[in-house]
């Protein structure tokens, strides 16, 4: 499989990395030459898909040898440009556009729970304070604000120059955060391996854990609401759905139609599981089925973890360090972890790494890090941080 991967930051990162345990041939495209992604793809092509001469250059490298386009980005203009560019080569695009313009917006997606009558956080003015508010068009923790009083709220009310449709506003329930991925081919719906999400300060994911720690018939019920919500869809692809657990009662954040990051590396090594090979049989033409039972090789626990190292020491940070960290290098074996994505360089002061560590089950993957994470502060004289 040859597959053209549009986007080289966190989520082009996942792909590109997904795709080389495929054993697939990668072309990485992103208008900016020092993505992370461009370190681990076959080839590069530096290409802005706004620009209709770069858009001309990517249908001829389609043309040449590319199986399927992925797109790994959140520009809505340029998945309009891949929509026309798949249609006039023929070369399919795992895409559903439909679904992602549901998801990517908090509001409808917010009112389409609602229709189904499922579990959310109470919206404002319903509930009480805390209230988180959130940006409708945003991805992720992206532009998320905390608002713990009636004078923040007013402030932020009066402060904002965006207009009020622009924002959801939603009562701060607290609670361990939990993920799965639903593959959909428009009639079958799959859910994968539910993944535990440990958030920074920002609610920026900072460590992916799988299997998860709810129990059996959490994860059932959490499996159940995330093919409800994919068949009520329609789902052509893949979508990300994120709870929470308040009260034990899982309550839904938010669910994104789009290739997302970090999770399914987690998934791939608990389960053995690959979800860039589940869209790539929805969209050139396969049968979706149900995953096989994992080998036993595959059936262990996996953690999925950023570092960053500074002079001030080292600490755990959100995913967002790893976006702006320039061309990253896959590594195995690295201070003892399984694998590491990083810019690491021996000398070097300040630099990033993903972990990912696997063990025979989570007690032993967390001692595991415990480990690294203490030999990579003790043979590089390193303070260790504060954040966990």
């Amino acid at each position: 499989m040859r597959v053209a991967i549009i986007g080289g930051r966190l989520q082009g990162l996942e792909a590109v990395y997904l795709a080389k345990k495929a054993e697939w041939q990668t072309l990485l495209i992103d208008k900016e030459p020092e993505v992370p992604a461009a370190g681990l793809c076959d080839r590069f092509l530096c290409l802005d898909l706004l620009n209709a001469a770069d858009q001309k250059q990517l249908q001829t490298a389609l043309d040449r040898d590319i199986d399927l386009i992925i797109p790994a980005l959140e520009n809505r203009k340029v998945l309009e440009n891949l929509t026309t560019i798949s249609a006039l080569t023929g070369v399919p695009l795992a895409f559903d556009p439909a679904a992602y313009d549901l998801s990517s917006s908090k509001r409808k997606s917010d009112h389409f729970f609602a229709e189904l009558n499922l579990p959310q956080p109470l919206p404002w003015p319903q509930g009480t304070f805390p209230y988180l508010a959130k940006p409708s068009a945003a991805s992720g923790s992206e532009g998320v604000k905390l608002l713990e009083s009636e004078a923040e709220l007013k402030r932020f009310q009066t402060e904002t120059t965006a207009s009020p449709d622009q924002w959801v506003i939603q009562e701060f329930i607290e609670g361990p955060s939990y993920s799965i991925e639903v593959i959909g081919d428009g009639k079958r719906f799959i859910p994968l391996q539910v993944t535990d999400l440990y958030m920074d300060e920002q609610y920026d994911c900072r460590r992916v854990v799988a299997p998860s720690i709810l129990t059996t018939d959490q994860q059932q019920d959490f499996a159940a609401l995330a093919a409800t919500l994919a068949s009520s869809i329609g789902l052509l692809g893949v979508m990300d759905v994120e709870v929470i657990l308040h009260n034990q009662r899982l309550k839904l954040l938010e669910i994104d139609a789009r290739l997302p990051s970090q999770t399914p590396t987690a998934v791939y090594h608990s389960s053995g599981v690959n979800l860039l090979e589940l869209i790539a049989a929805v969209f050139t033409g396969g049968l979706l089925q149900a995953p096989s039972p994992a080998p036993p090789a595959h059936n262990q626990a996996a953690l999925f973890e950023h570092l960053v190292v500074t002079p001030d020491g080292l600490q755990t940070a959100g995913e967002h360090v790893i976006a702006s960290a320039g061309p990253l290098t896959h590594l195995c074996g690295f201070f003892g972890a399984d694998e590491a994505l990083t810019n690491y360089q021996p000398g070097l002061k300040s630099w990033v790494a993903t972990l990912i560590i696997t063990a025979h089950n989570r007690e032993a993957v967390f001692a595991k890090r415990e480990e690294i994470v203490a030999r990579i502060a003790r043979e590089l004289n390193l303070k260790r941080g504060c954040k966990e």
